[in-house]
């Protein structure tokens, strides 16, 4: 699910914008991950980020029609999104909480914690940058609400600037304690990319990047059943 500053009729867009769509759809990834990766454009500013039912609606519709077209295995479908995106997979979340086997969270937040209570059910990743003074306070009261309803989450901080390889060890461990929740926070300062000021900006901006080269947790989406 894209972010809001993709919105437009161009359906390219959010392929090119972030790699949070095609990343997944790397022939590396997909030799050993084989998967149908949907990427919804939405024309309307934040449609379906403030859980509007009628754009949820169409989101459910159109993974319906993907499922009953091609070969898909329903007890693995996973969500993830940036920013508003990651708003839109959490309204799907607790609007549809049997529908995703597990969800990857970036940068995202929430305002009304009673509603994402469902999710404490649920099997979650979630990334965000220490630096984002929107997502980081909102991602950390999503996760502070979901232990209070009896969750197990684990948490870290990494640096967001290590390498692929480097994350590898990190997320290893993580993956070894076996907790349905994940929820790792990017130092504050550490996914700025050179030529880019310190701001929340540029820490919200960068942190998707970040996030979506760091293998192993895509991997522990794709371990994940119904």
């Amino acid at each position: 699910m894209h972010d809001a500053g993709t919105v437009s009729s161009n359906p390219l867009i959010t392929l090119t914008q972030g790699i949070g769509a095609v990343t997944w759809a790397n022939p590396l990834f997909q030799a050993e991950n084989p998967c149908f990766v949907l990427a919804p454009q939405f024309t309307g500013d934040d449609e379906g980020s403030d859980g509007d039912e009628s754009a949820l609606k169409t989101i459910k519709g159109l993974i319906d029609s993907v499922v009953d077209q091609y070969s898909v295995d329903e007890k693995r479908l996973y969500t993830t999104g940036q920013s508003g995106g990651c708003m839109t997979s959490i309204a799907l979340n607790f609007t549809y909480p049997d529908l995703f086997a597990a969800s990857f969270l970036v940068a995202g937040q929430w305002a009304d914690l009673d509603q994402v209570k469902p999710l404490a059910k649920q099997k979650i990743w979630a990334v965000v940058s220490q630096g984002d003074e929107n997502a980081y306070p909102g991602m950390t009261g999503i996760m502070d609400t979901l232990a209070d309803e009896g969750a197990k989450i684990s948490r870290a901080v990494w640096d967001g600037q290590l390498t692929p390889a480097e994350f590898a060890p990190l997320t290893a461990a993580m993956r070894a304690k076996n907790t349905p929740i994940n929820f790792v926070a990017l130092k504050k300062g550490t996914v700025v990319w050179p030529g880019l000021e310190e701001s929340s900006v540029n820490n919200h901006i960068c942190s998707w990047r970040a996030t979506y080269t760091i293998s192993g947790i895509m991997d522990w989406i794709f371990q994940q059943k119904k």
